[in-house]
């Protein structure tokens, strides 16, 4: 569906304008009218990691005039593999301020504002106010429904992206004239069923192409040019090199965006979204144990069985000693229950604790009421146990 223009034209542009910008001028479709819409533009970038590192890049480049960066996290080594608006010397320095100084880097008549603050349900409206066009770079469910939500109840279009190992996905939501993301995903998946990019991984170079067709997106929006992926979902399978499109149609019964809304302010989405089953959280109380603890039993020649329920390729990179390795999956279908120990407290480990304390809920009701998980995981026990050891 063709769209007007997001935004009006600047008065004018400069001669060091016209020389930077003049591949977008020679364009008919662009011209200088196009590139005076994306000067006078204000676009908000949520997140400068992953997808937020090519696509605030790129909108400097392109020229948008002021782009907005939500973002509270500080730069680790391990986003180097993909975050290419950082570099090895900004490691331990604000994400937010990493990336202002690229993009000024790129383009210094880019005027940039920072939000070093996390995106929370009691300042996004606010935020969000104050741009035209927001880019959702986030990575996990409770920030995207945030998102959405406010996008809706400010009648704001924003630009959604989403990456996982190989897959990616884009779309456009703007409820004025079309769906909105809980009209294709009415409801979060359950806590634990869809592992994070910090769990299972993503392709850097995915990064970039999601992230480059998020800024395609924005600048026909912000331009009124071609046909934006209003009401389509874009999926990309880097592995198979095959990009597809899925018709999303705005849900009369959308709970934000329908006919008869229920959601018509912000509520609390950590709890929408549970980060942790409530199974989990009953079952970790009180059964949680630190590396130091842990630790201590070993030390202690304590009788324990310490498993560790991630992926085998995981384990490969660092583990406790003394674990053994059975993925979380194999508690889930009940194929481990049968060889654990019945002479020996269970202890399990993960990344962090989160997949620990659900296969933690497995044991319980089958029976293991004195087994515990280690709360942070084996990134807790590097930190405070084996420093020297890689954390990923």
């Amino acid at each position: 569906m063709s769209l007007p223009p997001l935004v009006e034209p600047a008065a004018e542009l400069t001669v060091d304008e016209v020389r930077r910008y003049s591949r977008h001028l020679i364009i008919p479709d662009v011209g200088m009218d196009g590139q005076k819409r994306l000067k006078n533009a204000k676009v908000l970038c949520v997140g400068a990691g992953g997808l937020g590192s090519p696509a605030l890049m790129y909108m400097a480049a392109a020229g948008v005039g002021t782009l907005g960066i939500v973002e509270f996290d500080e730069v680790d080594e391990s986003n180097l593999q993909r975050q290419v608006i950082h570099s090895q010397a900004d490691i331990g320095k604000s994400k937010a301020q990493s990336a202002k100084e690229t993009v000024q880097g790129i383009n210094p008549l880019v005027n940039v504002v920072l939000h070093e603050e996390r995106l929370e349900a009691d300042n996004v409206m606010d935020i969000f106010a104050q741009y035209d066009l927001i880019v959702d770079g986030t990575d996990n469910f409770a920030t995207r429904y945030l998102v959405n939500d406010a996008a809706v109840l400010l009648n704001k279009p924003y630009v959604w992206g989403s990456i996982y190992r190989f897959d990616g996905q884009a779309s456009v939501f703007w409820s004025e004239h079309g769906p909105c993301y809980r009209c294709l995903y009415p409801e979060p998946p359950p806590p634990g069923m869809v592992p994070s990019c910090a769990e299972g991984g993503v392709l850097g170079v995915l990064c970039a192409s999601i992230g480059s067709i998020q800024v395609n997106e924005a600048i026909k929006l912000l331009a009124g040019i071609g046909d934006p992926l209003v009401g389509r979902l874009m999926i990309y399978d880097a592995l198979e090199m095959q990009y597809r499109q899925v018709k999303v149609r705005k849900d009369p019964d959308c709970a934000v965006c329908g006919e008869n809304p229920t959601v018509t302010e912000l509520i609390d989405y950590e709890a929408f979204c549970g980060v942790v089953s409530e199974e989990a959280q009953e079952a970790a109380a009180g059964s949680t144990i630190t590396p130091k603890q842990l630790k201590e039993w070993i030390d202690g020649d304590e009788k324990i069985e310490i498993i560790d329920v991630r992926e085998p390729n995981e384990y490969e990179i660092v583990s406790i000693p003394g674990s053994r390795l059975v993925p979380k999956n194999e508690f889930l279908m009940g194929n481990a229950l049968q060889d654990l120990p019945q002479d020996r407290r269970i202890v399990l480990n993960c990344k962090t604790g989160v997949r620990s304390a659900e296969v933690l809920a497995v044991l319980k009701s089958a029976g293991f009421a004195d087994a515990v998980h280690v709360g942070g995981g084996v990134i807790g026990w590097v930190h405070q146990i084996e420093p020297e050891k890689p954390v990923y």
